[in-house]
């Protein structure tokens, strides 16, 4: 409907506690072991389907492997059981064991399928207050497993794209917030290593304290790090709230992407669809199909981005 060739879903959801739970669920882990849920209703059938639709109609699926949030059961549904905190999940030998049982479970499920694109370690993976070593190095030792796994596809990290104020190559890179490694991410870093193939950068403006357009900034810093590192960076995800002129804002987001980069891509947060039954499960982020915004910022950036000529690796 987009004319997206490449789509981001879910590859996790796990529950500590199924009777806790009404949302969909690939994995039960507590205190009696760790399980995958096989009922068609909720457990990994729906996933298949995902998977299958998209061989079907051809789109590529980016397929993260764990939430930094608790939504669906993120890194909390792990240290639920094997104790310590949030930011000690990186480092905890337990945690990380039954981490990797599923991305096992995972990539040899559908590292066959030709709907793959690539594997991402986490959604937004955050070690508030640490040093950014700490998920360098889960990174480099997490994507050297998968590859171990599956050689064949991409392997991302799925960061938010963190800098820090240590690139002096890079132009206003202050110390505020963005570029403080307070969220214990140094995207450059992270980029370097082996067995990560391309960068991910998210934007959120109006959370993080920043106005619209130094967002312009924050695309073409990160597209900096790709050309230096020789690697590809995806604008993996992109959005303003309801209420505010989301074609005059995300349209010069784009502009940019287009105009000023060799960004290979950049994804809207989040796609929605009204319901019949009134049923809303989106944020205030969402991007409805069937608008005018819908339209120019998808549908037509789409097909925009398929006549895209790099301009900064030349």
């Amino acid at each position: 409907m987009t004319g997206y060739k490449v789509a981001r879903v879910w590859g996790f959801g796990t529950t500590n506690d199924p009777t806790k739970t009404t949302e969909v669920y690939y994995q039960i882990l507590n205190s009696t072991g760790q399980y995958i849920n096989y009922d068609p209703k909720n457990g990994i059938a729906r996933l298949d389907y995902a998977v299958a639709r998209a061989e079907y109609y051809g789109v590529k699926l980016i397929l993260p492997l764990l939430n930094n949030f608790d939504h669906l059961g993120g890194i909390n549904t792990y240290t639920n059981v094997f104790g310590g905190t949030h930011n000690s999940f990186f480092t905890n030998a337990a945690a990380q064991a039954a981490y990797k049982n599923y991305i096992k479970f995972i990539v040899q499920r559908y590292k066959s399928s030709t709907a793959v694109f690539s594997w991402e370690l986490c959604n937004e993976p955050r070690c508030s207050g640490c040093n950014p070593s700490i998920i360098t190095k889960w990174a480099s030792d997490t994507s050297a497993y998968i590859k171990s796994l599956d050689n064949r596809h991409m392997v991302s990290l799925g960061d938010e794209g963190w800098l820090t104020s240590t690139s002096s190559y890079l132009p206003n890179t202050d110390g505020s917030y963005a570029y403080s490694g307070y969220e214990g991410v140094d995207f450059e870093k992270n980029l370097a290593i082996p067995t990560i193939d391309y960068g991910t950068f998210h934007l959120y403006a109006d959370q993080w304290g920043y106005n619209y357009t130094w967002a312009n900034i924050w695309i073409q810093q990160h597209n900096a790090v790709g050309k230096k590192l020789g690697k590809p960076v995806l604008f993996e995800e992109h959005a303003v709230p309801d209420g505010e002129d989301r074609l005059g804002i995300e349209g010069k987001w784009q502009d940019t992407v287009i105009g000023k980069t060799s960004v290979a891509g950049d994804m809207m947060w989040q796609f929605g669809t009204k319901f019949p039954s009134g049923f809303n499960p989106y944020d205030n982020y969402a991007l409805y199909y069937g608008t005018s915004n819908y339209k120019t910022l998808a549908n037509d950036h789409a097909l925009a981005m398929t006549k895209k000529t790099p301009t900064a690796y030349v």
